[in-house]
Protein backbone atom coordinates (compact mmCIF):
# COMPACT_ATOMS: atom_id res chain seq x y z
CA UNK A 1 0.00 0.00 0.00
CA UNK A 2 1.48 3.24 -0.64
CA UNK A 3 0.28 6.80 0.18
CA UNK A 4 -0.03 9.36 -1.52
CA UNK A 5 0.34 11.81 0.55
CA UNK A 6 3.81 14.00 -0.08
CA UNK A 7 4.23 15.14 3.83
CA UNK A 8 4.10 11.10 4.61
CA UNK A 9 7.02 10.80 2.86
CA UNK A 10 9.15 13.03 3.96
CA UNK A 11 12.24 12.15 6.47
CA UNK A 12 13.23 14.38 9.77
CA UNK A 13 15.36 17.15 8.87
CA UNK A 14 14.22 16.70 5.36
CA UNK A 15 13.74 20.66 3.66
CA UNK A 16 10.30 20.94 2.36
CA UNK A 17 9.28 23.24 -0.87
CA UNK A 18 7.86 26.18 -1.25
CA UNK A 19 9.05 29.57 0.23
CA UNK A 20 11.08 29.89 3.15
CA UNK A 21 10.25 31.74 6.05
CA UNK A 22 11.89 35.24 6.62
CA UNK A 23 13.65 35.04 10.37
CA UNK A 24 15.27 38.05 11.79
CA UNK A 25 18.80 37.19 12.50
CA UNK A 26 19.43 37.22 16.02
CA UNK A 27 22.32 39.40 17.34
CA UNK A 28 24.52 39.09 20.66
CA UNK A 29 27.05 40.56 22.13
CA UNK A 30 30.24 39.11 23.11
CA UNK A 31 28.76 39.08 26.96
CA UNK A 32 27.67 41.43 29.75
CA UNK A 33 29.55 44.61 29.66
CA UNK A 34 32.49 44.84 31.83
CA UNK A 35 30.77 47.28 34.05
CA UNK A 36 27.88 45.33 34.66
CA UNK A 37 30.04 42.55 36.08
CA UNK A 38 31.05 41.79 39.94
CA UNK A 39 34.64 40.73 39.13
CA UNK A 40 34.88 44.53 37.82
CA UNK A 41 33.95 46.03 41.61
CA UNK A 42 36.36 43.25 42.98
CA UNK A 43 38.76 44.50 40.76
CA UNK A 44 38.55 48.55 41.69
CA UNK A 45 37.99 47.51 45.16
CA UNK A 46 41.30 45.27 45.07
CA UNK A 47 43.49 47.96 43.43
CA UNK A 48 41.78 50.24 46.18
CA UNK A 49 42.69 48.16 48.81
CA UNK A 50 47.00 47.73 47.76
CA UNK A 51 47.06 51.24 47.05
CA UNK A 52 45.70 52.32 50.70
CA UNK A 53 47.65 49.55 52.09
CA UNK A 54 51.02 50.74 50.36
CA UNK A 55 50.19 54.62 51.53
CA UNK A 56 49.38 53.72 55.05
CA UNK A 57 52.48 51.10 55.81
CA UNK A 58 55.17 53.46 56.19
CA UNK A 59 58.97 53.40 57.52
CA UNK A 60 58.81 53.46 61.42
CA UNK A 61 61.62 53.45 63.92
CA UNK A 62 63.74 50.89 63.13
CA UNK A 63 61.81 49.80 60.01
CA UNK A 64 61.98 50.40 56.69
CA UNK A 65 58.77 51.01 54.45
CA UNK A 66 58.06 47.46 53.86
CA UNK A 67 55.34 48.01 51.16
CA UNK A 68 56.76 50.76 49.08
CA UNK A 69 55.09 52.12 45.83
CA UNK A 70 56.97 49.77 43.27
CA UNK A 71 55.58 46.74 45.23
CA UNK A 72 52.41 47.93 45.61
CA UNK A 73 52.16 48.88 41.54
CA UNK A 74 53.35 45.86 40.97
CA UNK A 75 50.42 43.80 42.45
CA UNK A 76 48.09 46.06 40.78
CA UNK A 77 49.91 45.02 37.32
CA UNK A 78 49.39 41.33 38.65
CA UNK A 79 45.59 41.86 39.46
CA UNK A 80 45.37 43.68 36.38
CA UNK A 81 46.29 40.42 34.30
CA UNK A 82 44.21 38.30 36.39
CA UNK A 83 41.55 40.97 35.50
CA UNK A 84 41.84 40.71 32.16
CA UNK A 85 42.10 36.67 31.83
CA UNK A 86 39.04 36.40 33.81
CA UNK A 87 37.60 38.65 31.15
CA UNK A 88 38.88 36.68 28.60
CA UNK A 89 37.62 33.01 30.31
CA UNK A 90 34.13 34.90 30.80
CA UNK A 91 33.91 36.12 26.92
CA UNK A 92 34.53 32.57 25.51
CA UNK A 93 31.72 30.90 24.10
CA UNK A 94 29.16 32.76 25.92
CA UNK A 95 26.70 35.55 24.09
CA UNK A 96 24.39 38.15 25.30
CA UNK A 97 21.52 38.01 23.01
CA UNK A 98 19.67 41.07 22.04
CA UNK A 99 16.96 42.02 19.54
CA UNK A 100 17.02 45.66 17.49
CA UNK A 101 14.22 46.70 18.86
CA UNK A 102 14.35 50.28 16.75
CA UNK A 103 13.19 47.60 13.62
CA UNK A 104 10.00 46.40 15.71
CA UNK A 105 8.85 49.39 17.64
CA UNK A 106 9.23 51.71 14.30
CA UNK A 107 11.25 54.20 16.17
Amino acid sequence: MTSTNPAAHTTPGAVTPGPRAQLDPRRSTETKAAFKTTEFFVYIAAVIGVLIASYLVQTTDGHEDYFRADRAWFYIVILTIAYIVSRGIAKSGSREHYTDTDRHTGV
